[in-house]
């Protein structure tokens, strides 16, 4: 059986231990009670019932539970100040509070497991896709920050995924330069993005599609809409922009840019660095402490840093002015209102320039959409709604 919670991994059938994918060696009784604890997440366990799991009620000393309970928050990121996953409840025991995800039952699971398959695309690029749910074919637009494996036990994503795949099979991949795709693709060009889908769609052998498309997967589904309107049934855009940062903001866009590239630079998928937590937290204000440890580990498993910055560069220069007006697909935008990573101006712009777009202007904050915000909830039925209304087409 393998558990997965943050950015763990915990094989109880071949013995193993991973955190961000590196196999870490644990002690026999520090695996063992760390499996006990993954496997009766949210309960209570005391001290009596810890000894009689892992020592088989022998008699034990309270410096030797300590030191392994050390152990297992060692192991797992955490420590006895934080408490993130693993919280000691005075005078009764201990409760494991992370998120676990069973891969044989995912739990919140509406979809069947996903297969990771390779496509390429017209460059030589590798693209890593993978397919899940039910009901007629949606793709999602590849964006920032994704690996399909650790997004399919990801507590921002998987949710997502569950809801989209209860409704729709639903493929999506790792943009070039992240995840499981290309980690050296040839060009990172608007033109390069817009073929990677379209090798997606074909690979997955979808004809015609509604996209999904979040943050900069907005113009590379905008660009595939203008060019591919006999592919593209529908638009939902979500945080998107029409001009990149760099495009947009004159000397004030390029000096913001600057600073996102140094936080970068300077704090990529490193726990605990001030410029890690700004830059999380930019993307997500009202993240829970779960949520934002698992974005750096995120950030770490999806690209290097070096990666990060190239493709930041990239996007940002992405400029779809002159295509708005050749998108013929029906589209909804949505938009945070506080989004501080692309401002709610952008969205108007978009839905000013696609003939016949809807608009909805959500109120919130976060960028990244979070599952326990309100606005995520209303994102949902909005797209849901709107594909129900306009979709036409199918494989």
């Amino acid at each position: 059986m393998a558990l997965y919670f943050n950015d763990c991994e915990l094989d109880t059938e071949h013995h193993l231990f991973r955190r961000d994918g590196v196999e870490v060696a644990l002690e026999p009784q520090v695996f063992d009670l760390l499996a006990l604890f993954a496997a009766r997440p949210g309960e209570l366990l005391s001290r009596d019932q810890i000894i009689a799991e892992i020592w088989g009620g022998r008699i034990v000393s309270d410096a030797a539970v300590a030191s392994r309970i050390n152990a297992v928050r060692r192991a797992i990121g955490d420590d006895g100040q934080r408490q993130d996953m693993l919280k000691t409840v005075p005078r009764r025991g201990f409760r494991f509070v992370a998120k676990v995800f069973d891969a044989a039952r995912p739990e919140p699971c509406s979809t069947t497991p996903q297969s990771v398959r390779i496509t390429r695309s017209p460059d030589g690029a590798r693209i890593a896709y993978a397919t899940t749910g039910t009901g007629p074919p949606l793709l999602r637009a590849g964006h920032f920050l994704t690996h399909l494996q650790q997004d399919w036990h990801s507590p921002i994503w998987r949710p997502l995924l569950d809801r989209m795949g209860a409704g729709f099979t639903l493929t999506r991949y790792d943009q070039r330069g992240t995840g499981l795709s290309d980690p050296a693709p040839p060009a990172l060009t608007l033109e390069a993005f817009v073929q990677d889908l379209c090798a997606v769609a074909d690979a997955a052998g979808v004809t015609r599609f509604p996209i999904f498309a979040a943050s900069q997967g907005v113009p590379v589904a905008i660009a595939v809409a203008a060019r591919h309107p006999e592919r593209v049934s529908a638009l939902v855009l979500y945080g998107g922009y029409v001009q990149g940062r760099s495009v947009r903001g004159g000397a004030e866009g390029l000096r913001v840019a600057g600073a996102i590239l140094e936080m970068i630079r300077q704090g990529w998928g490193v726990d605990g660095s001030a410029f890690a937590e700004a830059f999380a937290t930019l993307y997500m204000p009202d993240a829970t402490r779960e949520q934002l440890q698992h974005l750096a580990g995120m950030q770490r498993a999806s690209a290097t840093a070096d990666n990060a910055v190239a493709l930041r560069r990239a996007i940002d220069a992405f400029d779809v002015s002159d295509l708005l007006g050749k998108v013929r697909a029906p589209t909804l935008v949505l938009h945070a209102r506080q989004d501080a990573v692309h401002p709610v101006e952008q969205s108007l712009a978009l839905a000013e320039g696609i003939k016949g777009a809807d608009l909805r202007v959500l109120e919130g904050r976060n960028h990244v959409p979070l599952p326990h915000d309100p606005c995520w909830e209303e994102m949902m039925i909005a797209t849901e709604d709107f594909l129900a209304r306009n979709i036409g087409g199918g494989t």
